[in-house]
Parts: C-alpha cells; sequence; structure tokens
C-alpha cells in the first residue's frame, strides 16, 4: 500500500513539501484568502474524521460551504489539495518548534528542547492524530516505512541545523552532523510509531532527560582512538 505522505518527500519539482514549508514558516507566509483558508481548513477536518483516500473533492467543498468548482479553481487536483493541507501543517509545526527552542541559551538545551518540541507537536497535531486512527495502515509507513524518503528529508532538516552551530562555534569541527542527525531523527521515529513500555513520552520531563543524558553527548568531539 502506497504511503499516504509519500508525495510529500518526493514531488515533482526538486524542493519537498517539507523543505518549501520551511522556508514559507521563515519568510512567515500565510494563507491571506478566505476562500482558500475556508477551504483548507474543510480539507483539514474532512481528512482527520474521514482519511485523505476515502475523502473527495466534493466533500471538502461540502464541508467548506463552496461549490466543487470553487475548490477546483484553487487546487487543481485533490493530490495539490492534500499538498496544500499537509504543507500548512509542516508550516505551523516549524514555526512551533522555532518559538520552542528561540530562548534557549546552549546548543544543548536547543537538542532538548527541540526534542521534546518535536514528540509533542506532531502526537498533538489533529490533522496526523486523526489521520493515524483513520489510516494507520498508511500513515505509518510513511512516517518510518517508505525506502527511509520521510527520514532523509528530515535527516537534512536536522543536519543543515547542526552545521550552522558548527558555523557558529557551538558544535566541533570534527563532529559528523548527517551521522549525528540521523541517529536524532531515528531516535524520535521510533519513540513516535513504536509505543515505548519504558519510556512515557508524554512525560516531558523524563523526554528532556532522555534528550540530555542519550542526545545532547552525540555533539560532543569524538575520542582519539587509542594506539
Amino acid at each position: 500500500m502506497e504511503p499516504v505522505f509519500s508525495f510529500a518527500v518526493t514531488p515533482h519539482d526538486s524542493d519537498s513539501v517539507l523543505e518549501r514549508a520551511f522556508a514559507e514558516a521563515a519568510e512567515r507566509v500565510d494563507d491571506n484568502d478566505e476562500i482558500t483558508t475556508r477551504v483548507l481548513d474543510a480539507a483539514s477536518e474532512q481528512f482527520r474524521r474521514m482519511g485523505m483516500r476515502r475523502s473527495t473533492m466534493e466533500d471538502v467543498a461540502r464541508r467548506a460551504g463552496v461549490s466543487r468548482i470553487t475548490v477546483y479553481r484553487r487546487f487543481a487536483s485533490k493530490d495539490a489539495l492534500i499538498e496544500q493541507v499537509v504543507r500548512r501543517e509542516f508550516r505551523r509545526y516549524f514555526d512551533q518548534f522555532s518559538v520552542d527552542v528561540q530562548d534557549a541559551e546552549t546548543v544543548a538545551d536547543r537538542v532538548v528542547l527541540g526534542f521534546v518540541s518535536s514528540l509533542r507537536t506532531i502526537r498533538r497535531n489533529p490533522l496526523i492524530g486523526g489521520l493515524l486512527a483513520a489510516e494507520p495502515d498508511a500513515v505509518v509507513p510513511s512516517m518510518a516505512g517508505d525506502e527511509g524518503r520521510t527520514l532523509e528529508v528530515v535527516r537534512h532538516f536536522v543536519a543543515g541545523r547542526l552545521r550552522l552551530e558548527q558555523q557558529a562555534g557551538n558544535v566541533a569541527r570534527d563532529v559528523d552532523v548527517d551521522v549525528v542527525a540521523e541517529m536524532m531523527v531515528r531516535v524520535s521515529a521510533s519513540f513516535l510509531v513504536i509505543p515505548s513500555q519504558v519510556i512515557d513520552i508524554d512525560d516531558e520531563e523524563q523526554l528532556r532527560a532522555v534528550a540530555r543524558r542519550f542526545l545532547v553527548p552525540m555533539l560532543e568531539p569524538p575520542r582519539p582512538a587509542h594506539s
């Protein structure tokens, strides 16, 4: 079964939906058109309730209180509408991530807060939560089993942030930020898709302790090999 979010990381052009969402968040892009916003809100609600596969453009139009033609004038296809809905959710995620880490004084604090923010925001996201209930067989593979495409996009984002920390002198030059980002993303993804019997991911104090003990040390330079 094709994961419902597979298009989000393999779009027709060179940038993924997630990457465009981050750029839009950085530029403070917003949906100013009232009808477009209404359609996106209706689509998000429709997808939460019924799932993406079972929802039609007619369903979205009815929920938005507009004609089907109005929806098609703004979104050429259902895929285009889904992409815009998902991009907006990612944009909101990045906005929240930026808010959560902006007051952190050290790179260690930013790693801890970023880890907690990521798990909290994704788990509480009404669209993803609704899809997990309506289409778990499609969403879970999208998050972790789509040949690594989703994880690769997120790894690229995290590595980029860590690279900026290196340039600022907050992370040693000999730290392989690509490997560190890979490990951080895989730890986060595993908590999202595989329930833990040891760590309560709804307990933010416990998550902070986990991040500080196991993720922050990844930023330390490698120890020299013993001869």
